[in-house]
């Protein structure tokens, strides 16, 4: 994540936290010095049951949202210092206009900034790698993982 010129006067720790696919992840706590660096993997799976047209997924994933927050461990609960937010469909399948980087498509985004965030917006700089596979079920019908 980078914010050129911006100095956080909290300096309590700061992390990413992921909602996709109705699962949250964080990543590690890192010092809230900007460019701020998460060299993480954060891995979601889910399985749809009853979904056998890949069009029928294209469907249920433009009704998810997917939600980034960048946030700072301020006392009591920690302080969301920006967001996110786009629906499941195009955070993980992207416009082919993007860069290809080491391993998938580099993004970059630019986060709203929250209240409690002076200076310029967030910009996070990341990749997504999605896998679609089809199973069995023991009833003989299949579903896409």
């Amino acid at each position: 994540i980078t914010c050129p010129g911006v100095l956080l006067k909290d300096k309590q720790d700061l992390y990413l936290s992921v909602f996709v696919l109705g699962q949250y992840k964080k990543t590690q706590c890192v010092p809230a010095v900007f460019p701020v660096f998460f060299q993480e993997k954060l891995v979601f799976e889910k399985a749809f049951a009853n979904i056998v047209d890949p069009g029928d997924l294209v469907k249920l994933l433009e009704f998810d949202t997917a939600v980034l927050e960048l946030i700072q461990l301020v006392p009591p609960v920690g302080k969301v210092l920006a967001t996110y937010e786009e629906n499941t469909r195009d955070f993980l399948f992207p416009d082919p206009k993007l860069t290809h980087g080491h391993r998938g498509l580099e993004r970059e985004i630019l986060m709203k900034r929250s209240p409690f965030f002076t200076g310029i917006a967030p910009k996070l700089r990341f990749s997504t790698i999605s896998l679609i596979s089809d199973s069995l079920l023991s009833s003989g019908r299949s579903h896409i993982q």
